[in-house]
């Protein structure tokens, strides 16, 4: 009897839907391990935890957005434009910590044009961050002719090639962007006011919210971790790369879905972000080292998007049921 409450407490304190998670984990992993033996190795989890932390800072930042009711398309072309800046900068001469500053400086500005674009002419989210997609794409080829800019620092270059117990910084700062920017979601007046303006705008902004300035501190919250994955991402390459990172916004979305957000708002904690970052980068490296093409891999990125937004689909119903049944109960 007892080990039935422990379970069930268990269950209740983790919730169904990441039990599935971790399940398909386990099965991608498995998978991909008979198919190929050298996927389940320490080099790989490293090398997959490595590739996976560059989504993981923008699924952060998507975590709140989302659950405010917001999305961002811009990512992607902001962690280019982030990374060949400081490239740019740092072959100008300009010192490490400045040209730093000034890029991330930039992911602020980025943040509160999104901001302006969705609160003060009222666009949706979808189209004012298409628009900064585009504008930020353009910005980072332009600034470079564009060509890639080498990096010759070193202190620079550290910021890839540090590891702490083995593990790279790049994968730390992912780590303590999940338990800082987790722990604000789930337990400050901050993390409540984002689910409050996700549930209801207006129902907010009847309580005394401001949700004008709760949606800008998100869109600058995703814009500072995006142009830190920049930055972490030039120093690993060596260079700055207008072209790198496309679709990268798309699989932040998707690891953010199947992590349990609701796209429309209001639900979703960062426990789930975290397995849906780990599941859509496992997927993605299982599909590379068994020499999947290309182009096939858009297409099976594409349907685990899908499945991640039907998935949303059947969780919201659910949610409606449940509470269309308990107003009921109450009738009687």
């Amino acid at each position: 009897m007892e080990n039935k409450k422990e379970k069930s407490g268990f269950l209740s304190l983790i919730g169904g839907d990441k039990i599935i998670l971790l399940v398909a984990i386990v099965l991608v992993f498995a998978l991909f391990t008979i198919l190929n033996k050298n996927y389940l190795t320490w080099t790989n989890m490293v090398n997959l935890m490595i590739a996976a932390s560059l989504v993981g800072l923008v699924a952060v930042g998507h975590t709140y957005l989302i659950i405010a009711g917001q999305n961002d398309l811009s990512p992607g072309a902001l962690a280019a434009f982030s990374g060949t800046l400081a490239a740019l900068l740092l072959s100008k001469g300009l010192n490490i910590a400045v040209a730093i500053l000034i890029v991330l400086a930039g992911g602020v500005l980025v943040g509160l044009f999104n901001a302006w674009m969705v609160n003060s002419i009222k666009l949706e989210a979808f189209i004012a961050t298409l628009v900064t997609q585009n504008v930020m794409r353009g910005f980072a080829y332009i600034i470079c002719d564009g060509k890639p800019v080498s990096i010759s620092d070193k202190a620079y270059l550290a910021i890839g090639k540090l590891r702490f117990l083995t593990i790279p910084l790049s994968v730390w700062l992912m780590i303590i962007a999940f338990a800082v920017f987790g722990f604000i979601l789930a337990r400050t007046k901050f993390g409540r006011s984002v689910y409050a303006i996700g549930g209801s705008k207006e129902a907010a902004r009847l309580a005394g919210l401001n949700p004008r300035r709760i949606i800008a501190t998100c869109f600058i919250i995703i814009g500072v971790l995006t142009s830190i994955g920049g930055i972490v991402f030039s120093s690993r390459m060596n260079s700055g790369q207008p072209a790198a990172n496309v679709n990268l916004e798309f699989d932040a979305i998707t690891a953010v879905i199947l992590g349990g957000v609701s796209f429309a708002g209001g639900v979703g904690d960062m426990l789930g972000t975290v397995l849906g970052v780990i599941l859509i980068q496992a997927f993605n490296t299982g599909l590379i080292m068994v020499n999947v093409s290309t182009f096939w891999q858009y297409v099976a990125r594409g349907a685990l998007l899908l499945f991640a937004l039907t998935s949303d689909y059947i969780r919201k119903q659910r949610r409606e049921k449940e509470l269309l049944e308990a107003s009921m109960k109450n009738i009687k």
